[in-house]
């Protein structure tokens, strides 16, 4: 990973400046200033103190007073994407930083317009070109959601737009409790309640007896985000403030409620199994069933009987990272979707009494201003481990807070909210804040790269103030996505033989639809609010996302079988970021993934409608998978329900990624045969690229492929030595480039020795 840049107490690099007309001074405005670094004077050990006495030396004679509005302001430093700085500054400073040593080039900022459920923006979807108006943005497709119900008055659901129910759609709308058949119509087209095993295993989840209604929200949010209508004017207490809507907009949402907070398997499989009776095209699994052996798990038995009916499954990986072997769903005929970050940061400003200022995150749901309020700085409040001493020494100003002692990770708020200080400035690295955290009090976080300033300032200046504006936002933040640090991690402890997980989508802070009856955030200890709309993070809300990318897909290749539409998605996916490096990992302390964190990168729907070759498998291909694992026939039948498969043909798996797993043998070489199948031009070549895993020697045998007609199908070996490998893992890359062409088709390479 490349070096950090050093921003001061100012900002960080993952964020992509939008400025906020609050702020913008009268007769002033912002500047991105380019400057040569290797021009800094040797007097100036780091270049950001080089940039703060350029501006300082920005003063232009005659102004009246030393207020802020009458200074030049440094805004951010940046080492990464530019070296420079950007600032407020007046028409005639600007023309005075032009004669400044080191000076390349400046220009106005831009004000960045913000988006609700972003994610489709993120993910390129748009009404010009790709999947979108391909699809007629999943039109007639049906997404089956195996979740905890659904809330039938949220706008996103209804049916504005849409056109009548398809006829090959069987399912009913199940009438219970204070859910009648009414409430579905064209785009909420079906909903049952299952909780027959629930209520004999006698588990205690949030459930409307006999009714599909949702008691706890989560259905309600995953299925707005697989499909959700077009909702204007929402937000999250004015975050993320927009137009609503989920990645297939125009598909179809049939609820399966088979779960509250916890369900029992045997409702999910009667949820599963009615599903694929009632014409589902897309089945969304935001649950996991532990992990257990495939022969023993709900989701990939009923997945299995999904996959044979041409129906595509896609479930969600854990949140049990960042530890390894994490992963839930490694079962090959799935599709298992980790989590990622998106580029938008909840924001709060922090001005100084001496008028700097810098972002921090923050999500406190109140439109507040506190505006010159007394900051404390003391060593011996900065575990903010105590109410009662907090309330003593700090009482009616902000106190700043650290948690190098790991305290704050799970307990940022908890004791600021039980004392009377009037709020909280946290200083932490961790980006579970940002992914996973919320603050019900006036607070923000900022990074210990940005803290010196304030802590220069608070130390040294007689009665320091700040000043704390909330419900801000930045758009575009980097780099992104990154995987999220709560993502289970492969390789799969059940099915450790295939790379799991798949892909990453996005997971962390994504907004949809909510219920009215659970809390969308709290203010204070007591205060409990509501919000048709909610930010949420999980691998639940990941899976969703590639749920209605897999609808916009079949809307637009209604042929193309689960595992085609996989492969599409798979092998288009991008494994580099908005920085134009590779993605990072949350959980690793930003080092990049590796396709243990995020399978093989981010999914791109636009890339994924022309992949240009596509590896493909029927139900016999895994069951032939399942006899080279060494199944026995009993668990196979298990799992197929059918003795119609048997073991005469065991094989390696038609698998979009290479997963060379050496389980403690004497074995040093691994050989996979792969076929691929053209679904692009009639008549085309690729050539292989290659990234050796460390250690290894790799073999393919052709090494160009070559194709005179769509559909045609191609086969090659790949061979995998790992005599001169003394690490447990490495990874690479195979990727199939088009001569002449622009289809690039890349498969993650695992190599991963058990001891």
């Amino acid at each position: 990973m490349g070096k950090m840049p050093h921003l001061s107490w100012f900002f960080q690099a993952w964020i992509l400046i939008a400025i906020h007309t609050d702020f913008t001074l009268a007769d002033r405005s912002t500047y991105i200033v380019h400057m040569d670094k290797s021009a800094m004077p040797k007097a100036f050990a780091i270049h950001h103190d080089w940039y703060l006495a350029t501006i300082n030396s920005l003063k232009v004679a005659g102004t009246n007073s030393d207020t802020l509005k009458s200074m030049p302001r440094l805004l951010y430093t940046y080492d990464n994407a530019i070296h420079g700085f950007s600032a407020v500054l007046s028409f005639e400073e600007l023309l005075n930083l032009q004669n400044s040593p080191g000076f390349v080039t400046a220009y106005p900022d831009k004000i960045v317009k913000l988006h609700t459920t972003h994610t489709p923006e993120f993910l390129s979807l748009n009404t010009i070109s790709g999947v979108w108006p391909a699809s007629d943005y999943g039109k007639d497709v049906i997404i089956g959601m195996m979740d905890s119900g659904v809330w039938p008055e949220s706008k996103s659901f209804n049916d504005d737009g849409m056109t009548e129910v398809p006829i090959k759609w069987k399912g009913i709308c199940q009438a219970g409790g204070d859910f009648n058949s009414s409430m579905c119509n064209r785009k909420l087209i079906g909903a049952r309640s299952y909780q027959s095993g629930a209520l004999a295993a006698n588990l205690n989840g949030e459930r409307y007896r006999d009714s599909p209604r949702d008691a706890n929200g989560h259905g309600t949010h995953t299925s707005s985000t697989a499909a959700g209508n077009y909702v204007e004017g929402v937000s999250f207490f004015g975050y993320a403030e927009g137009t609503a809507r989920g990645i297939a907009p125009r598909a179809r949402v049939a609820m399966y409620s088979v779960s509250g907070s916890v369900g029992a398997g045997s409702d999910l499989l009667a949820g599963m199994d009615q599903a694929i009776e009632d014409g589902v095209d897309v089945i969304s699994v935001s649950m996991g069933a532990g992990r257990i052996p495939l022969y023993e798990n709900p989701i990939a038995i009923a997945g299995f009987a999904a996959m044979e009916k041409g129906v595509f499954v896609s479930t969600l990986a854990g949140n049990d990272g960042p530890y390894p072997m994490s992963v839930e769903n490694g079962v090959p005929w799935l599709l298992t979707v980790g989590a990622s970050t998106i580029d938008r940061q909840n924001s709060a400003i922090l001005t100084l009494g001496n008028g700097m200022s810098t972002f921090g995150w923050s999500e406190f749901p109140v439109n507040a201003l506190l505006e010159n309020v007394p900051v404390i700085y003391n060593e011996t409040l900065l575990a903010c481990d105590s109410a009662e001493l907090l309330s003593a020494e700090a009482t009616g100003k902000i106190v700043i807070c650290s948690d190098y002692s790991g305290y704050l990770a799970s307990q940022i708020h908890e004791t600021v909210l039980y004392s009377n200080v009037a709020g909280a400035i946290f200083i932490s690295n961790s980006t579970k804040y940002m992914e996973v955290k919320d603050l019900p009090c006036p607070a923000m976080v900022i990074t210990p790269v940005q803290s010196p300033g304030l802590i220069n300032y608070v130390t040294s200046t007689t009665n320091p103030t700040v000043t704390m504006k909330f419900q801000l936002e930045v758009l575009g933040s980097k780099p992104a996505p990154a995987v999220s640090c709560y993502s289970s991690r492969g390789p799969s402890s059940s099915y450790p033989s295939i790379m799991k997980p798949d892909l990453i989508a996005p997971g962390s802070k994504v907004l949809a639809a909510w219920i009215p009856i659970s809390p969308s955030a709290f203010l204070g200890s007591n205060v409990v609010l509501s919000s048709s709309y909610t930010l949420k993070s999980g691998t639940s809300m990941a899976c969703p996302h590639a749920s209605g990318v897999a609808a916009l897909l079949k809307g637009a290749n209604p042929d193309w079988s689960p595992a085609a539409i996989r492969s599409a998605m798979m092998t288009t996916a991008s494994h580099i970021g908005n920085d134009y490096s590779p993605i990072q990992d949350n959980g690793k302390s930003l080092r990049y993934a590796t396709p243990l964190d995020m399978g093989s990168g981010q999914i791109d729907p636009n890339k994924a409608l022309d992949p240009g070759l596509i590896y493909d498998a029927d139900s016999q291909d895994y069951v032939n998978h399942l006899c080279f694992m060494n199944f026995t026939k009993k668990q196979i039948l298990t799992i197929t329900r059918s003795s119609k498969y048997d073991c005469s043909t065991a094989a390696d798996l038609n698998y979009p990624s290479f997963m060379a797993f050496f389980n403690n043998t004497s074995l040093t070489v691994h050989k996979f045969h792969r076929t691929v199948t053209n679904v692009g031009q009639k008549s085309s070549s690729y050539k292989v690229n290659l990234k050796v895993p460390r250690g290894t020697s790799i073999t393919v045998m052709p090494d160009t492929l070559s194709f005179t007609r769509r559909y045609q199908k191609v086969s090659f070996n790949v061979s995998v030595d790992i005599k001169q490998m003394n690490t447990l893992k490495s990874y690479g890359s195979l990727v199939w480039k088009e001569v002449g062409g622009n289809h690039t088709v890349r498969s993650p390479i695992v190599v991963y020795r058990m001891v």
